[in-house]
């Protein structure tokens, strides 16, 4: 059993743990509410755009862009993988990473190979260790991500699809649910899917000017980058949630674990006043 003095150090050295994850819960949770304002208010017009490019989809208009129109045979997926660049919250990003593996056995289990877009320093490792093939990455958006730092990555997966490099793309990142919720999440990009809407299956347009072809090249990269741009947002508020959670967690179980050590040491201390004690009587008696 270790010394009096060894539990000392160790007491001392959870308190200093403990003051460090305390003071991490107290900015997480600072952040978090800053984190949830925009990503509150970036949903609605990534929702709407969302809304109207499955109408388009659903439309018969006379110019078709290669973003709504299906390939037959699908040889190449892309991922385009969201998740943040540090640690220290929980498992928001390994949930992340087995929503991207089950994805991607899917894939293989079809025949399908893949490239991957990373934002985000913990895909960027994940993706490099599994030794997937990495064609544009990101990283340190921090807690206010601008749109204008996605752009670059963004294109060149939606270029890779424009010259038959990739069939499919999908975005796998985390959605914000809760403060104690946060749900892993992969969706189709592109090709766009179709409105399920029933009322809409009847022959239909919109209205586009200056044309439908310089109208919808412009939309539907626009449509890509606002849910890119939208996962990243929810990826934040997310990483403020969880590690907050985690924080909160780390300080309680050091709270735990100085009453145990507290536990220990004085019972050790009264087992060595006992023993000197003993040792005084036995040493009285024999004199």
């Amino acid at each position: 059993m270790a010394g009096g003095k060894e539990i000392k150090t160790k007491i001392a050295s959870v308190k200093n743990t403990q003051k460090i994850t305390s003071a991490m819960e107290m900015v997480a949770a600072s952040k978090m509410r800053k984190a949830q304002d925009q990503m509150l208010a970036t949903r609605p017009y990534a929702q709407r755009i969302a809304n109207v490019v499955s109408h388009i989809a659903s439309s018969h208009a006379e110019y078709k862009h290669p973003f709504i129109i299906g390939r037959d045979q699908i040889k190449r997926a892309g991922i385009v993988a969201v998740s943040t660049d540090r640690g220290l919250c929980g498992g928001l990003n390994t949930n992340m990473f087995k929503k991207a593996l089950n994805l991607m056995g899917e894939l293989e289990g079809k025949g399908v190979a893949f490239d991957v877009v990373t934002f985000g320093g913990k895909a960027l490792s994940f993706f490099k260790r599994i030794g997937a093939n990495v064609i544009a990455e990101t990283s340190h958006l921090g807690d206010s991500p601008e749109i204008t730092q996605i752009i670059g990555p963004v294109q060149a997966m939606l270029k890779a699809y424009m010259d038959g490099e990739v069939d499919i793309i999908y975005l796998v990142g985390n959605e914000f649910e809760s403060t104690m919720v946060q749900n892993p999440n992969a969706q189709q990009l592109v090709p766009v899917k179709p409105a399920e809407d029933k009322e809409l299956q009847h022959h239909w347009d919109y209205i586009y000017e200056p044309g439908s072809k310089e109208v919808l090249d412009n939309v539907l990269d626009r449509y890509i980058e606002s849910l890119v741009y939208q996962a990243i947002v929810e990826n934040v508020a997310c990483e403020m949630a969880a590690r907050m959670l985690a924080m909160k967690n780390a300080t309680d179980n050091a709270s735990e674990m100085i009453d145990e050590l507290n536990l220990i040491y004085n019972r050790q201390r009264q087992a060595s006043i006992t023993q000197e004690i003993s040792e005084i009587v036995g040493g009285a008696a024999a004199v």
